[in-house]
């Protein structure tokens, strides 16, 4: 049914919300999507369904738009109420409409606090890049919002992920003005085989409870900065089947989004926190569903970015095109088979590891980087504390360290074995310890690379004492019994940490690509555009 069959009988609501009489003389500004008219007046905002059907909705009888526009403020007001003002009807009084009179409904609305547009985080990270303060404050909502997700067990899981998939690659190949045919039967062979070895893993996980009631469409154009913090809006409403996903899958449109964007390193951020902040073990093993399930999330986007070059001027409609291929590349590259890597980054407390950790995961494959596990981080929750919480003496001796590398040891193996680069982050101090790491990288199959962090004894012991914010619960004196106790390796490569951090970084890349060749992302490296 062509979508603008069912639009005459809204006519006279968007002339009345069009008119600045409606506004308070206010004259409103639109913005039009393929389902929607918002319409933008003074510190308001209001959104009009349109009567439209696609294979995907329906939005055709009255009953329906006030349905979902209801709904819409019911899932957004999860992460921002103060956004989501409420659902209004737009009446008929006395032969004239008004929003929010006595009168017969003729349409509904959502009424929203009016922002920035210009404050979303894909036009963000274009002018200024992300702060990593914003990325962590946005994962920690994420990470909030699917743990507060309503469940759903109903045995249904792998059949979504199945329709979800063929339907974006049946959508892709018919259209053969955008997409190339080969490219598109690539992928279907790729997506074809993940499915078949994720089949298990997907139902497991969905009778785990992992699949959710979530977001549904989470990329950066769907989060704002809203005084200064970043919010997660325009949840998808309309399809209930198509928003009730594993939470990774949910995850991945935002991963899938900045890598492309070429942020890797806010990605691979967005991963490990959102990890250290659910602490669930489980998902270290749903981790092998990443690159079938970030693929998917490109499919979509390059199905609907050649969906909006149809009648459009030709240099706008090219511009559709070459950012649907774009996508579709993206789709099968996540797909491309990549051997995962253990590395091990040690040194004394103060060193700086944790800081290279963080900068060398984005660069290890495959997308979106490797997984950091750090002994501090463990250490805290094993003993069930939080991150940034004080442990005692007793939390330090030999015996618990010894659970906490082997629960690291543990770790990598599980990530590892889900096909995702592993970074074993601690102080690696004995001989016992070092080759423990580089034998778990053995029994796993993958290949091993270490790297040892130095640097003058009065820059380690500065570093910790000014340090703050931070899992360590290191001091002066303990870095002093770390030199005095513990060995430096004579076989890992040596990397100093005394100067600008960013030659250490190009330093200990440099030693993990001559240890292990091919293990760094050939992506990272590539600009935003």
């Amino acid at each position: 049914m062509a979508e603008n069959e069912h639009r005459d009988d809204q006519r006279e609501t968007v002339a009345f919300l069009s008119d600045s009489a409606t506004h308070g003389g206010v004259e409103p500004e639109t913005v039009e999507t393929h389902a929607a008219i918002v319409f933008l007046a003074g510190e308001n905002a209001y959104k009009l369904k349109k009567a439209v059907r696609f294979p995907f909705l329906d939005f055709t009888s009255l009953e329906e738009r006030e349905r979902v526009c209801r709904r819409e403020i019911e899932l957004n007001r999860r992460t921002a109420p103060q956004l989501y003002l409420g659902c209004l009807p737009v009446t008929r009084d006395g032969g004239r409409l008004s929003i929010g009179g006595g009168g017969e409904p003729v349409d509904w609305v959502v009424h929203m606090r009016r922002f920035d547009q210009s404050a979303t985080l894909d036009r963000e990270i274009e002018r200024h890049g992300l702060k990593p303060d914003i990325v962590d404050e946005l994962t920690d909502a994420v990470a909030a919002m699917h743990a507060e997700a309503e469940v759903h067990r109903d045995g249904e899981a792998l059949a979504q992920v199945k329709r979800v998939a063929m339907s974006n690659l049946a959508d892709i190949e018919a259209d053969a003005a955008a997409f190339p045919a080969d490219e598109a039967v690539r992928l279907r062979t790729r997506t074809g085989q993940a499915l078949g070895r994720h089949a298990a893993l997907i139902a497991r996980r969905a009778s785990a409870g992992e699949v959710r009631r979530c977001h549904g469409d989470l990329h950066l154009a769907n989060i704002a900065l809203i005084d200064g913090r970043p919010v997660v809006f325009d949840a998808l409403e309309f399809d209930e089947r198509l928003a009730t996903t594993d939470v990774l899958y949910d995850l991945a449109f935002l991963l899938m989004d900045l890598w492309q964007r070429g942020a890797a390193a806010e990605a691979n951020r967005v991963l490990n926190r959102w990890i250290s902040r659910r602490r669930h073990r489980g998902d270290l093993e749903g981790l092998a569903l990443l690159p079938l399930f970030m693929s998917m999330r490109a499919a979509v986007r390059a199905k609907v970015s050649a969906a909006r070059s149809r009648d459009k001027e030709p240099g706008e409609a090219e511009s559709h095109l070459e950012e649907a291929r774009r996508y579709l590349q993206v789709a099968t590259v996540m797909l491309e088979p990549a051997a995962p890597t253990i590395v091990a980054v040690g040194g004394f407390s103060g060193s700086g590891k944790s800081t290279l950790a963080r900068r060398i995961a984005p660069h290890l494959a495959p997308p979106p980087g490797a997984v950091v596990l750090r002994s501090d981080q463990i250490r805290k929750e094993l003993a069930g504390v939080g991150e940034m919480e004080r442990l005692p003496a007793s939390a330090y001796t030999r015996e618990a360290s010894d659970a906490v590398y082997a629960a690291m040891r543990v770790r990598a193996r599980v990530v590892a074995s889900s096909g995702l680069s592993a970074m074993a982050d601690a102080v690696h101090g004995t001989p016992e310890e070092r080759r423990a790491i580089a034998e778990t990288a053995r029994d796993a199959g993958v290949p091993f690379a270490c790297v040892w962090i130095d640097a003058d004894r009065s820059t380690l012991s500065t570093r910790v004492d000014v340090r703050t914010g931070d899992a360590s619960d290191a001091t002066p004196a303990v870095v002093s019994q770390q030199v005095e106790h513990l060995s430096v390796p004579e076989d890992w490569p040596q990397v100093r940490n005394d100067g600008a951090v960013e030659d250490a970084e190009t330093a200990a890349l440099d030693a993990v690509r001559r240890q292990v060749p091919g293990s760094l992302e050939p992506f990272v490296s590539q600009k935003r555009r």
